[in-house]
């Protein structure tokens, strides 16, 4: 068993403006003193469950698999949604089940499954080798619970009593089933493939939900916003102009060097892509 500190990560929407942060970092530390704790982020937008499962889904293979990964981005907090802890061969998870997992579920399940939409939620089975348990043993939480505030009140001390050592079988009542948003899938056709705009960094580029795989290193023509964008580059520095390139998510990106191709374009998340190879 590994001697080192405890490592648990947070992401939230919760800001730097306010308290909300470091009274979570607060009640982590009251309960696991030795703890390493990583801000992943504190700036996925508010409510945002889509941006936070990509923040999540495309972090948590950076760190060792026994780190505990503490996910809160909550528009349903003190509603009778649930709080869950999934463990799995690739980390621990504490959230709440209204599909800020979607993306680490997909990465168990070997990538399949739609993107992430708010607007299309649904259940999935816990996949194999993984378990799951609804945070029901009110002993580990902090008292008096917060209707509006389960980040310091329940998930921060879970996480804390998780990498503390304690079984994840305490912490509640197994589940079989947890939930997923299901999004918009790619069109392939002859000579083409259609999809859109799923993501939106910092930068302002445009991740679409069109696989690097799927179109491979062909000279492609990518259409979107009214305007035609030559691919694929190979890095951000290789056009003055927008560009299509596979980025690090795996996906095919719009960008502009030196600048934010969303800005350019005037649009975000939705907006529809069309890709089609040749001349």
């Amino acid at each position: 068993m590994s001697t080192s500190p405890p490592i648990i990560t947070l992401t939230t929407d919760f800001g730097w403006r306010d308290h909300y942060v470091g009274a979570v970092k607060g009640v982590i530390l009251g309960i696991c003193r030795n703890a390493t704790i990583v801000d992943l982020s504190h700036d996925v937008p508010a409510q945002d469950v889509v941006h936070g499962s990509f923040v999540i889904g495309e972090a948590h293979g950076s760190y060792p698999n026994d780190a505990v990964h503490l996910c809160v981005v909550d528009p349903g907090v003190g509603t009778d949604r649930r709080a869950v802890a999934l463990i799995t061969p690739i980390g621990r998870f504490v959230a709440p089940d209204n599909g800020i997992l979607t993306r680490v579920l997909r990465a168990l399940c070997g990538g399949r499954g739609a993107e992430p939409s708010p607007s299309d939620p649904g259940l999935v089975p816990v996949p194999e080798g993984s378990r799951a348990y609804v945070l029901n043993e009110q002993s580990f939480w902090r008292h008096p619970v917060s209707n509006t505030f389960h980040g310091r009140d329940v998930f921060g001390p879970v996480a804390a009593h998780l990498a503390s050592g304690v079984e994840a079988t305490a912490l509640g009542s197994e589940t079989d089933v947890l939930t997923v948003m299901q999004g918009p899938a790619t069109r392939i056709l002859p000579g083409s493939v259609e999809g859109e705009v799923i993501y939106v960094d910092a930068f302002g580029n445009l991740v679409t939900n069109i696989t690097g795989e799927s179109v491979g290193a062909r000279p492609l023509v990518l259409s979107i916003a009214g305007r035609r964008v030559d691919g694929p580059a190979r890095t951000f520095a290789d056009s003055e102009g927008l560009m299509a390139l596979v980025g690090s998510f795996g996906y095919l990106e719009v960008a502009l060097n030196g600048g934010s191709a969303a800005r350019e374009l005037g649009i975000g998340l939705g907006a529809p892509v069309r890709v089609s190879f040749g001349s």
